[in-house]
């Protein structure tokens, strides 16, 4: 039971934490105010702590909808790369969290969880494409730490057009 109120704790917060940064982003635009100060300097650290990010993409063969057994392995390796881009995207921008939980009678019923990750990508370098076992690929990619400091700060000054 305190196992149970400790789940429900910890997922209670994480909705709370994914809706208060959801806060202000459809305010009402006021008069031209500048950028909040506080997000380069959140940011900031965790680009100084790599010089470059790695992320890792899989796609499995057979799964792919192709009837040619040669299309379905390039179709795989397309996937595989996608994923790695989906991951590289998640490092640089992070990810939007939504969660919900149907509590009754101090059970939990159900306990769903949607994620979204949104941005651009450029600059990103192939290091491998490699066959894992017999029906799956493996793709992996890297981003300079300097490309992605260039595309937090694009981030971030779309962001302050869009308040504008």
């Amino acid at each position: 039971m305190k196992q149970l109120a400790t789940t429900l704790m910890l997922t209670g917060l994480t909705v709370l934490a994914g809706c208060q940064s959801l806060v202000g982003l459809d305010a009402p635009k006021v008069a031209e105010a500048a950028p909040p100060a506080v997000a380069p300097t959140m940011i900031a650290p965790m680009v100084e702590k790599r010089e470059t990010f790695m992320a890792t993409g899989y796609a499995v063969i057979s799964v792919q909808n192709h009837k040619n057994p040669a299309q379905q392995r390039l179709l795989a390796i397309r996937a595989s790369k996608l994923d790695a881009y989906r991951s590289l995207t998640e490092q640089v921008y992070g990810q939007q969290l939504d969660a919900n939980t149907t509590v009754a009678d101090m059970t939990v019923l159900n306990d769903t969880f949607r994620t979204r990750v949104e941005g651009v990508i450029y600059g990103a370098n192939l290091v491998s494409i490699t066959p894992v076992g017999e029906d799956t690929y493996e793709t992996t990619m890297s981003l300079d730490r300097t490309v992605v400091q260039d595309l937090r700060s694009l981030y971030l000054s779309q962001l302050a057009s869009r308040r504008r």
